[in-house]
């Protein structure tokens, strides 16, 4: 079915063709939802895995980014997502930057984006999220950002977490601190060590207090290079990150740079500055993971994201050392039928390859 539909979605501007992509899934959930988790039925009892204290049924996620609202998550579910992660989400509403703001493109199977962090505030995705709780059934992730304010600094930014934070945990399975977005003044990030250390502290704090302790896992950049990786400013981060005890990364976000892409200098002129998610990042992203899984003695769970776009690509990730992997630009290339084709891939590799269970590959080629 996507194959006719996506012509007529990639004729829309890419931002008006995942709104429309959303209200359409929307109206499913409300509809014909029953019908929708039919076709998609696929699972099975070697993917599954306990994380967190939650049960993965499978360890294909929907990425950030593909729902900020949480509009959609009972649609997500059904099309056989083992979880989803919603936002990112602020403390306050934000609009986002100026349109055009997202750009496909195709011969890289890419996108690039400088959506701005455009979401409804963390009290609304939270009444959203209450009203349709008794409806979720699989671990679901919440992605928090500062509010896209560069008014909001220093203690105000810390606080602006913190607010989001609170509203939401009683929603999530685990929180991510997405704190490699750069949406300050001067396209610094929470990733400067110091800032990392600031934020950790306030966040922590909060995770125990009663009722609050939920999986806190930090979302990263992606490395420069996809072969040496050596990075004392990486090195820096991963030790914040330990000695605050975190549960988890996730490898990694979408990248500043065009390296590996194939489309023409003309068209990525034209497009301009934005994040590049997709095929490109795929090696850097591995990388990362395997950087991770090595300096955390495999202890800790890893997302992967970056370039997932098949069974392969998914596999390969999680023998770099990650548990689970999202995706999303790989959805609006392939559609809602890519979910079931990686875990039946991943179900034929683990045959092929003689393993009994999906943890039993994590970490085995790092």
């Amino acid at each position: 079915m996507y194959h006719f539909l996506r012509p007529l979605l990639f004729r829309l501007d890419p931002e008006w063709a995942h709104t429309a992509t959303l209200w359409a899934a929307q109206a499913a959930q409300r509809t014909v939802l029953p019908l929708v988790a039919s076709q998609y039925q696929f699972e099975d009892e070697r993917l599954k895995q306990r994380l967190w204290g939650n049960t993965f049924p499978n360890p294909v996620g929907l990425a950030a980014g593909a729902d900020k609202n949480a509009q959609a998550v009972p649609f997500w579910e059904a099309i056989g997502f083992g979880f989803v992660e919603v936002g990112s989400v602020s403390a306050q509403p934000a609009p986002g930057n100026p349109t055009p703001r997202a750009f496909r493109l195709p011969k890289d199977q890419a996108l690039i984006n400088r959506l701005g962090l455009n979401n409804d505030g963390a009290e609304a995705v939270a009444e959203r999220l209450e009203h349709g709780r008794p409806d979720r059934a699989r671990p679901l992730g919440i992605n928090l950002a500062k509010t896209h304010d560069p008014d909001i600094m220093g203690d105000a930014a810390l606080e602006d977490f913190r607010t989001s934070f609170r509203r939401l945990v009683g929603q999530a399975s685990y929180v991510t601190l997405n704190v490699s977005c750069p949406n300050t003044p001067d396209g610094g990030t929470f990733e400067d060590p110091a800032a990392l250390d600031a934020l950790l502290d306030v966040i922590m704090a909060e995770q125990k207090a009663p009722g609050l302790a939920v999986p806190v896992v930090i979302k990263l950049s992606p490395p420069l290079s996809d072969r040496v990786l050596f990075d004392t400013r990486l090195e820096d981060i991963l030790a914040v990150a330990m000695d605050h005890d975190v549960d988890g990364f996730i490898a990694s976000n979408t990248a500043p740079d065009r390296k590996g892409v194939r489309t023409s200098d003309d068209r990525l002129e034209e497009i301009g500055a934005g994040g590049l998610s997709g095929p490109p990042l795929e090696a850097r992203a591995t990388r990362l993971v395997q950087y991770l899984y090595r300096g955390t003695d495999g202890e800790i769970p890893i997302i992967g994201v970056g370039g997932v776009h098949d069974a392969e690509s998914a596999y390969a990730k999680i023998r770099a050392g990650a548990s689970l992997v999202q995706i999303y630009t790989a959805l609006v290339y392939e559609g809602p039928g890519l979910v079931q084709r990686i875990k039946e891939g991943l179900v034929a590799r683990l045959r092929d390859d003689g393993y009994a269970s999906l943890e039993n590959v994590v970490g085995v080629d790092a």
